[in-house]
């Protein structure tokens, strides 16, 4: 009887102790895959926020790179653009200047006189623009000439430099011209100088009165 009861508590105790290790063995299986979950999902967030960061911090420096070297280049250009026709390039002075005039009619019926400034300073100047022309008559009045409808070019004379602006007329065919001009009186762009020129011999003679004349822009030679 004593055995049978000695048996049986060893029975039960067996059977305790099976079912504690299941329960450990279940509890412990539960909590490695939440873990794993858990560090899973952390690695994935993590991982994906640096990505995201990082993509998003690289691409919005190399953007502010990108415009910040096309301001830079901008500025640069304008900067040189300020260089090469800027302020300091100071209009030729009269005294610095050559001229000459000569006929340059391209036939019988257009005339045209070229006149012609070299550069004979030191320095580099600007003739842009209208020169200021007057023809004098045999009768000693100067008629101003006005200017023929054309945009004024860039004109920067280098020390050699040459610049040229021409006048156009009819060229009156008849040998009953009223005009007889003797000499072409210029003042430079921007200039207050007049320098006085002979009319060029063998120029054709002007048709109608020296308003039918028209002065044009400067231009350079090259």
């Amino acid at each position: 009887m004593k055995y049978t009861r000695i048996t049986a508590l060893a029975a039960i105790s067996v059977a305790a102790t099976f079912s504690l290790t299941a329960c450990g063995s279940d509890s412990s299986g539960t909590d490695s895959p939440s873990k794993g979950s858990s560090s899973s999902s952390s690695s994935s967030s993590d991982g994906g926020s640096k990505s995201e960061g990082g993509s998003g911090s690289d691409g919005s420096q190399a953007s502010n790179a990108k415009a910040g070297s096309a301001e830079d280049t901008e500025a640069e250009a304008t900067a040189n653009g300020a260089a090469e026709t800027g302020d300091k390039v100071t209009f030729c002075k009269t005294e610095d200047l050559a001229i000459d005039a000569t006929d340059a009619a391209p036939d019988e019926e257009s005339g045209r006189i070229n006149i012609t400034m070299i550069n004979r300073g030191s320095t580099t100047c600007s003739a842009t623009g209208f020169a200021g022309v007057d023809i004098k008559d045999t009768d000693n009045t100067s008629n101003p000439i006005e200017r023929g409808q054309a945009q004024p070019r860039v004109t920067t004379l280098k020390p050699g430099d040459a610049a040229v602006f021409n006048l156009a007329y009819d060229i009156d065919n008849t040998g009953n011209s009223l005009s007889h001009p003797t000499n072409i009186l210029v003042t430079p762009p921007n200039e207050t100088h007049t320098v006085t020129l002979k009319w060029p011999a063998g120029a054709g003679e002007i048709k109608g009165a020296y308003t039918d004349v028209q002065v044009y822009p400067t231009h350079t030679t090259n």
